[in-house]
């Protein structure tokens, strides 16, 4: 599959960046490549740490090579811009990846942040065991009542079944994990021709069909969900949702190091 080359920042990188420094952001995420050196330079500069999002391990050397302190390994059962290598497999090799490797900006190891399909305690304890130092939550905190999501995006949540969470490249020209609609199943099944034609011009097939019908506006907004909206059927704060993960991630790695059992062979 072709996809486009195209500038998300639309030339204004360096405007963002300044702003990103004036507010004093805490951390850099990056995704869809990585940060060009000067931007590295300039995030270190004033202390801010850089975590880069990878789909597949392949990425994970050239994140480090540009300089970035952490690793988001983001599977592809996560929602937004994801690959297509599950978290079983994803978070274990970049562990193994950034294995020796320092962050430039603060001398300790790089640590992988686990993505995608975190939801509950036991994908949160699941991470841990893969070596991940900590996850990175989506889908679940979009259900949140603190949400600035719109209902509608709850809603298409809440009511998705296992199938419902489909990537495509129609918004952005990569794979995007969204919420299968109409208007998304419409272009799938009818109009391959057009995104192929469209994304080999570094069009974005989506933009190109609004402006010569703006009245398709609502009907194609896209809703970013991971798979595990199929296991998502409520919203509550954000707070039950932190204490949950934690409270039943800590009961499963207790139980399970209960498992083992050290006999003296004397």
């Amino acid at each position: 599959m072709l996809y486009t080359q195209y500038d998300y920042q639309k030339g204004k990188l360096d405007e963002l960046l300044d702003v990103i420094i004036e507010e004093k952001a805490s951390l850099f995420v990056c995704a869809v490549g990585v940060p060009p050196p000067h931007a590295v330079e300039k995030l270190h500069k004033a202390g801010i740490p850089i975590m880069n999002m990878v789909g597949h391990p392949k990425h994970v050397p050239k994140a480090l090579a540009a300089g970035v302190d952490l690793i988001c390994a983001q599977a592809g059962e996560g929602g937004g811009h994801t690959g297509d290598t599950p978290a079983t497999i994803l978070i274990p090799a970049c562990v193994d990846a950034v294995k020796g490797h320092k962050s430039p900006l603060t001398g300790k190891p790089v640590y992988v942040i686990g993505a995608g399909a975190v939801y509950d305690g036991r994908s949160l304890a699941a991470n841990l065991a893969w070596g991940a130092q900590a996850v990175w939550v989506g889908t679940r905190f979009v259900a949140s009542t603190e949400a600035g999501a719109p209902k509608a995006h709850k809603d298409a949540l809440l009511s998705a079944s296992y199938e419902d969470a489909i990537t495509t490249i129609i918004y952005t020209g990569r794979p995007l994990r969204v919420r299968r609609t109409p208007y998304v199943q419409d272009w799938h099944d009818n109009r391959q021709e057009e995104i192929t034609e469209l994304t080999s011009k570094g069009i974005i097939p989506v933009d190109h069909d609004l402006e010569q019908h703006p009245e398709r506006s609502v009907q194609s907004r896209a809703w970013l969900i991971g798979r595990v909206a199929a296991l998502i059927n409520e919203v509550v704060p954000a707070q039950k949702i932190v204490d949950d993960m934690v409270s039943e991630a800590v009961k499963i790695l207790q139980q399970n190091a209960s498992f083992v059992t050290i006999r003296s062979k004397l």
